[in-house]
């Protein structure tokens, strides 16, 4: 789960790291009264989950009260990489004379996280470690052992970080870890890191992503996701109690686990398709669970054909048929569905799926190998993308 800039700040001041002053807004009004409470001279940053807002024209300057309101009314509604503005964070403007960058990303490679620091900011970080890679430095921390001294004392050496600014940004590096740990964050940086010229160091962007399989934890974070700035067949999905990820092809898939849903995405390409998602609706998937995957995955517009592929081991294969059949007794379907079960009680679903064709005429495509399957899937997509019938 992705915070926006203006929340992560408010967790980073709560955890001591100083931020500028700022003020959300969501109509030009707001903005310009933001304006003239933060003394005239402010930054207009969009608040979309996207990187890059600078560059893209999201982050805008304004020098007085009444040039905030006109640069709000160009940006509210605007859309930047797909995303649409609805709120401003309206910030004071900085005398900036350095920027730098802290921060720390979950490594899942290395079992851990990584600390990552820079003399250098402003930049995405991948252009900060191609031009000054002798600026930068990555340390791993292990979880169990957590963060010690010496290690953030060792990365500002590595990154080149100037003496004068070491006890700041070595107290800053802590508590940001501190935020990493509390709210179990996959994310969270600050770039950049400024030194006005006045010599203040200050969180001049702030970043935190929370895992969201840690979000039961945190029922007060849970509240702060902005649903609008997510996909919103994933939002509903999430809302079902199901893994799904939209994709951008045409073939719906069902599987049950991950591994399983990813296999049968791989045969989808291999076979010359391509999948419209990834849905795993769990080792022990009822058919009310199905019935809901079916649902959503027929929101997107895209699907020409549904692939279900099921290995039955906690999951039964006749209650995942029982699901098929309620999910096509209720509900308009309009796409071909191929089906394959295999494992637990296989017989007995196919035979539910087979009285059911038989009783009501409507036409299943059943394989018996999952390579059968992604094979029909992708040939009926075909035929259909070409105004054929199914």
């Amino acid at each position: 789960m992705k915070l926006h800039e203006y929340q992560a700040k408010q967790f980073f001041a709560k955890h001591g790291i100083p931020i500028p002053r700022g003020k959300l807004a969501t109509t030009p009004e707001e903005v310009e009264q933001a304006a003239r409470e933060l003394g005239g001279r402010v930054v207009l940053k969009s608040q979309i989950l996207v990187g890059g807002r600078g560059k893209a024209g999201a982050i805008r300057l304004a020098n007085s009260p009444e040039e905030a309101r006109r640069v709000a009314e160009e940006l509210f509604g605007r859309v930047f990489k797909g995303h649409v503005v609805k709120k401003i964070y309206v910030e004071e403007q900085l005398d900036i004379a350095r920027e730098m960058y802290v921060g720390y990303v979950l490594d899942r490679a290395k079992k851990g996280f990584t600390l990552i620091v820079s003399s250098v900011g402003g930049m995405e970080i991948e252009e900060i470690a191609a031009r000054h890679p002798d600026k930068i430095s990555k340390t791993t921390i292990d979880p169990v052992y957590g963060l010690w001294d010496f290690q953030v004392r060792n990365a500002l050496y590595k990154a080149s970080m100037p003496n004068e600014y070491f006890k700041e940004v070595f107290r800053i590096a802590k508590k940001l870890y501190e935020i990493l740990t509390t709210y179990e964050a996959e994310l969270t940086e600050i770039n950049p890191l400024v030194v006005t010229g006045e010599g203040k160091i200050v969180a001049a962007d702030a970043r935190l992503n929370i895992d969201d399989n840690a979000l039961f934890r945190h029922k007060d974070l849970e509240q702060l996701r902005d649903y609008t700035e997510e996909d919103q067949l994933e939002r509903i999905a999430v809302e079902r109690g199901l893994n799904y990820v939209k994709l951008d092809g045409n073939i719906g898939v069902i599987a049950n686990g991950a591994g399983m849903s990813m296999a049968t995405m791989d045969l989808i390409y291999i076979m010359g398709g391509k999948p419209a998602n990834f849905l795993d609706v769990g080792g022990g998937a009822s058919s009310e669970v199905v019935k809901k995957a079916i649902e959503t995955i027929l929101m997107d517009k895209n699907v020409k054909v549904i692939f279900i592929n099921i290995f039955g081991g906690i999951t039964r294969c006749d209650e995942v048929a029982r699901g098929i059949v309620k999910a096509l007794s209720e509900m308009e379907i309009g796409v071909p569905i191929v089906i394959r079960l295999a494992g637990t009680n296989e017989e007995e679903g196919r035979k539910i799926l087979e009285d059911f064709i038989r009783e009501t005429g409507i036409k299943l495509h059943i394989a018996k190998t999952m390579e059968e399957g992604a094979r029909i899937a992708v040939e009926l997509a075909r035929k259909i993308e070409e105004g054929g019938e199914a």
